[in-house]
């Protein structure tokens, strides 16, 4: 089998990519993807091949990715963020079986990184990920987590926080931290289209963030119970002290 790069984009434009990335697009003959993160680099590569798949349409593109290596072309499948985190990475070495040796995955500045840096420093101490879409996974073991992490007082960045299909699971997710024992006056924060055109931001409260309009492009940030706000920015103590 010939070369299968799994690419991290990060935030999506070139100017997020790692050169890392950017070299493996390069040097690939076929990029595949979900059409939305395929769009985010066309224009760098107006003459490739291209093969993309709407959303649900992962596995399907996967082969078709394994497929084309086997094949003899250089492949590039394109993630948003990190191709380990919530992308591509995973079900590609599981369907490639004895070719995964010909997989490598290049990762990319996945959306905790990104959006935590345009609101600040929240990730400043212990964090966790967690994703809100119950469509692999059942909202059960979602809302354990959850529980979880408001526990053992991590900060906390939900991932897939609503989409058409589950418009009130951000809603739905704050209620359980809010039972599990966070302040409602929790510091917290989301960015849209991080790195993108019509980037947006706000730093509120947990209480307030219960009601905020949010989508499958929007990264949220829950703060832990040192978590601060300063100057409009979030800021999660590290635990350094200025010596006078």
């Amino acid at each position: 089998m010939n070369k299968l790069y799994v690419v991290g984009l990060g935030p999506g434009g070139a100017e997020g990519m790692t050169a890392a990335a950017r070299a493996a697009l390069d040097r690939a003959d076929l990029l595949c993807g979900y059409t939305r993160y395929l769009d985010l680099v066309r224009p760098l590569y107006p003459d490739k091949a291209w093969y993309a798949t709407p959303m649900t349409g992962e596995l399907d593109r996967c082969r078709y990715a394994l497929e084309a290596a086997r094949g003899g072309k250089t492949v590039a499948m394109v993630c948003g963020g990190d191709p380990g985190v919530y992308g591509m990475a995973g079900p590609l070495l599981e369907l490639a079986g004895p070719d995964a040796r010909d997989v490598e995955v290049v990762p990319g500045v996945t959306a905790a990184l990104s959006g935590g840096a345009v609101l600040g420093a929240p990730l400043m101490h212990d964090f966790c990920l967690i994703s809100l879409s119950d469509r692999l996974t059942p909202w059960e073991r979602i809302e354990g987590r959850l529980r979880a992490a408001a526990m053992g007082d991590f900060v906390i960045c939900l991932y897939n926080p609503a989409s058409h299909g589950r418009p009130g699971h951000l809603r739905r997710a704050c209620g359980v931290l809010l039972e599990a024992g966070l302040a409602p006056g929790t510091p917290c924060g989301w960015v849209r289209n991080i790195g993108r055109p019509g980037e947006e931001a706000r730093v509120l409260t947990l209480a307030e963030l219960r009601d905020e309009p949010v989508d499958m492009f929007t990264t949220v940030f829950i703060g832990n119970s040192q978590t601060e706000i300063r100057e409009g920015r979030l800021v999660t103590p590290r635990g350094y002290r200025e010596e006078t």
